[in-house]
């Protein structure tokens, strides 16, 4: 490895700006502790300030700074990003899209040809859909406040409008979000309540950071995800849905994943979901490829039939 190529391989692990022992790095790099040392002293004269702690368990560490220094990535995360940017310019976080999109092109006009090959692939050869029709949109600075606050324990208060009530003011210990289908929630410890709540951010308004800390909690759950989609369950919903599929169950579990129930059935298996909206588990059913019996609601019995003779129509009636 040459110089020039060892000191952008540095730079890139110190850009995750987390602590690296000076053992550590000399073992990535290949190279003796002393020319690390030398390394980091030419990163310091190119204006990267980086922090060290001498001795034996010392180490070095990139300081965030007021002006952002030039980014180094793998080919692997330049692609990564450029993908995740092309996905998120039609999210449903509100703001971020033309955001997105400025950030995708500056990446994509610094990637060299073969990565910029790579984007032109994935772009060429995907259907990306837009939002989803009604799909709650969450405000970029409600998103990112939240998120800071649940990275550094800081209690936090907002505005919350709960399904058909009044607006309340809350004051929780945030602890993670979760983005779960076409809406992301805040889980959280109410401190009025004195228990754990999920919040919608799409009805989340006024966040402010109160530059308290706090020790977080143990969750009920599993993990954040877990604990939002218990809330989701115990929530009334408008469709109990029940049908039996002649899959395995394993099969249709993987594909169906969090969105319903699966339980063995002799050789096939049975569905359960609860919904707003019966367009859901229409397609979910539709799109397995298995032959299936709805059980319950009638309502979406009478669906499936309207889609099925449509379809029928639609294939000349054969």
């Amino acid at each position: 490895m040459s110089t020039s190529e060892r000191m952008l391989r540095l730079l890139s692990l110190l850009q995750t700006h987390r602590y690296w022992p000076g053992p550590e790095l000399s073992e990535r790099l290949e190279v003796s502790p002393r020319t690390v040392r030398r390394d980091v002293d030419r990163l310091r004269e190119l204006g990267y300030t980086v922090d060290a702690v001498r001795g034996a368990a010392g180490g070095y560490q990139l300081r965030a700074g007021a002006s952002l220094p030039p980014l180094l990535l793998e080919d692997e995360e330049a692609v990564a990003i450029a993908v995740g940017l092309r996905t998120a310019a039609v999210g449903a976080v509100g703001g971020t899209d033309d955001w997105s999109v400025q950030a995708l092109s500056k990446v994509l006009s610094l990637m060299p040809p073969r990565l910029r090959r790579q984007m032109d692939a994935v772009a060429s050869q995907t259907e990306t859909p837009g939002p989803w029709e009604g799909a709650p949109v969450v405000d970029a600075t409600v998103l990112t406040t939240l998120a800071q606050a649940c990275r550094d324990s800081e209690l936090l208060h907002f505005d919350y409008a709960a399904h058909e009530a009044e607006v309340t003011h809350r004051r929780v210990e945030p602890l993670r979000l979760v983005s779960l289908g076409r809406r992301w929630y805040l889980v959280a410890y109410d401190r009025d309540r004195g228990d754990w709540r999920s919040f919608r951010l799409d009805r989340v308004t006024d966040p402010e950071p109160t530059g308290q800390r706090f020790r977080p909690r143990d969750l009920p759950a599993e993990d954040a995800l877990a604990f939002v989609q218990q809330g989701i369950r115990r929530m009334p919903q408008r469709h109990a849905v029940r049908a039996r599929v002649a899959m395995p169950a394993d099969d249709l579990a993987a594909q169906v994943g969090r969105w319903g129930t699966v339980t063995p059935d002799g050789e096939g298996c049975v569905l359960e979901m609860n919904v707003d909206d019966l367009g859901w588990p229409v397609m979910v059913l539709a799109g397995r490829g298995a032959e299936f019996t709805v059980e319950s609601p009638a309502d979406l019995a009478e669906r499936v039939a309207e889609v099925g003779a449509r379809f029928s129509r639609a294939a000349g009636g054969r």
